[in-house]
């Protein structure tokens, strides 16, 4: 927030502002916006890729959705999305779900 602050007050930029709407005069210094920090650091993504899905040695689940290195575990949820997707992430957890349960059907 304080290099956000900072860019705004260059003077190439500060002619162009006339107040700061977020998080505003309210948030003076440093401590304040330490303090208000927490409320404001959020995403409105959904979290997925904590498990991500793939084929090279960085990937925690392959593509048969068994976690590497733990027998008998798949994971079959948004955390093994490599990449958050473009739009809501229901749909894909669904397809996700869909292709475990026809691995699991098939006995893959």
């Amino acid at each position: 927030m304080d290099l956000v602050r900072a860019t705004m007050a260059s003077p190439l930029i500060a002619g162009q502002i006339s107040l700061e709407l977020s998080p505003g005069a309210g948030y003076p210094d440093r401590e304040t916006l330490a303090r208000e920090l927490p409320n404001r650091a959020t995403s409105v993504y959904h979290a997925v890729g904590t498990c991500r899905m793939g084929t090279d040695d960085r990937a925690v689940v392959a593509p048969d959705l068994r976690v590497r290195g733990i027998d008998g575990l798949r994971v079959a949820d948004a955390s093994i999305m490599p990449a958050i997707p473009g739009g809501n992430t229901n749909a894909p957890a669904m397809m996700i779900g869909e292709h475990a349960a026809q691995l699991m059907a098939a006995g893959s």
